[in-house]
């Protein structure tokens, strides 16, 4: 008795271990939201619906793109803080939720490192300082002599108080010595619509949003703001080689869900979009967006959410960055 007591104990115990195994195997088991903190049209959303579409086939499952716009993102990554860690519901997590915010919004609602497990980075792009289509600063040296030449007049669009784009203004200032206007958007498409419309100057705008419009000759490239070149923009000069010694300011992108999900949940996400993001249209794709070194391990992944949080909390910090929230 005590022999059979004994396997029957082993094997509960063995059946218990399998059970996240075979949990994360069978998951999902029904459609799989990624929430998107910004509108249509924008490079988040752009990435999103790359990744989406590929692991609806993987996964036998709809996986479903939600836009929730508001506070440059921060209002996505509060809803899916609050949502069950089953796996359905996934965030397109963002420089600006889970870098920016921290520093920015002392009233944020959610813990970005409590509230969430990093699944996977998806890319990492430059963002590309634009001008519309009526500007006659069509150089970097140019746009700053325009600055000095009227302080505070010179327009830049951005995705909202607290973005990428609005934190890739203030390092332009601070290194500089300019005075500028932000004028803050709801995400970057209505933002493009007004720069083709010639109803702001300039933006810092994701290369992944703005690119269509460069390739179409509707908006003109004047540098891209990582220290190398992109491969999706080989004659765009970066803000480093034009006089601003170390300039980095990129926006990223990557999966993260509700902070209590499985580790097999996560470790099967992260092998998939893995997978995703090794396929030749895909990086194709990212390519023409200019999202590079995405992928790898989930510990990347929150590693590098750490280094940009505390890059970052300086910019906001020398600044003196503050915005309503």
């Amino acid at each position: 008795m005590k022999r059979r007591s004994l396997i029957q104990a082993v094997g509960a115990a063995a059946a218990t271990l399998g059970a996240p195994h075979l949990f994360a195997q069978s998951w999902p088991t029904g459609p799989v939201r990624i929430v998107v903190g910004f509108p249509p049209g924008g490079g988040t959303d752009a990435l999103a619906r790359v990744v989406a579409q590929k692991l609806t086939a993987i996964w036998g499952q709809s996986v479903i793109v939600e836009n929730k716009p508001g506070v440059a993102g921060v209002l996505a990554a509060e809803y899916v803080s609050q949502q069950p860690s089953d796996g359905s519901t996934l965030l397109m997590a963002h420089i600006n939720s889970h870098a920016l915010a921290p520093s920015l919004q002392p009233k944020l609602r959610y813990d970005a490192q409590r509230d969430f497990v990093p699944l996977v980075l998806v890319g990492v792009t430059p963002n590309l300082l634009i001008a519309g289509p009526g500007q006659k600063a069509q150089t970097l040296k140019d746009i700053v002599a325009l600055c000095k030449a009227e302080p505070g007049k010179v327009s830049f669009g951005s995705a909202g108080a607290g973005s990428a784009q609005h934190l890739a203004l203030e390092m332009f200032k601070l290194q500089a010595g300019v005075d500028a206007m932000h004028v803050p958007y709801k995400g970057s498409g209505p933002l493009l619509a007004d720069l083709m419309g010639n109803q702001i100057q300039y933006s810092f705008e994701t290369m992944t949003a703005a690119t269509p419009h460069v390739k179409s000759g509707k908006v003109l490239a004047v540098a891209q703001t990582r220290t190398r070149r992109a491969k999706g923009h080989p004659g765009v000069p970066t803000m480093q080689e034009q006089g601003f010694d170390g300039f980095e300011a990129t926006t990223w992108y990557g999966l993260a869900g509700p902070g209590k999900l499985p580790a097999a949940i996560a470790d099967k996400i992260n092998q998939d979009v893995n997978t995703v993001l090794a396929m030749p249209d895909v990086q194709e794709r990212l390519d023409t967006y200019g999202a590079e070194d995405g992928g790898g391990s989930r510990e990347k992944f929150r590693d590098f959410i750490a280094s940009e949080t505390a890059k970052w909390g300086k910019v906001v910090r020398d600044g003196k960055v503050r915005v309503d929230g």
